[in-house]
């Protein structure tokens, strides 16, 4: 069995789960210069931003909202709404349902590793003691979210992804 190395791997996209800018922004009519402190967020910024990669940079700022462990995950781009409604931001997922602890005392780590394997999701855990703090109903369905975000011209869905592999350190 060989083992995959960091460099073997190839970085798709790279985003901070907690981030300060500055960044400007016309506020009152005024074109001001504002410290964006985004927690639990992301940008997203819509084609053409110059503060977006150039690689990314004519289709929009990329904007990743996970699911949870048998949920699917969402690939989106930043869109204009996003400026106009929320400095460029956009939440980057669901959100909890159940604290850790309610989640943890909701179900046993052996009845979740089934329900997941019956979905046909493997998971690799370093701890089975700490699995079911991540269980699918401790979150908000992020379907949901997203169908908001996307509604409300924060950004644009572009993909789909089902949870084939879950990791949990």
């Amino acid at each position: 069995k060989r083992k995959a190395r960091p460099r073997d791997v190839p970085m798709v996209y790279d985003v901070c789960h907690n981030i300060a800018k500055m960044e400007e922004y016309e506020v009152d009519g005024q074109v001001q210069q504002l410290c964006v402190h985004r927690k639990g967020a992301t940008r997203a910024f819509p084609a053409g931003n110059p503060a977006i990669p150039e690689k990314y940079r004519a289709v929009g700022q990329p904007v990743l909202i996970p699911g949870d462990m048998g949920r699917y995950s969402f690939v989106l781009v930043g869109a204009q709404g996003s400026m106009e409604q929320s400095f460029g931001t956009c939440c980057h997922g669901a959100g909890r349902r159940q604290s850790r602890t309610a989640a943890r005392k909701s179900l046993s780590s052996k009845d979740l590793l089934n329900q997941l394997a019956a979905r046909g999701v493997t998971i690799r855990v370093h701890s089975k003691n700490l699995l079911t703090e991540e269980a699918p109903q401790a979150y908000k369905d992020a379907q949901q979210v997203v169908n908001v975000v996307h509604n409300a011209g924060l950004a644009k869905l572009v993909a789909r992804l089902k949870p084939v592999i879950v990791v949990k350190g």
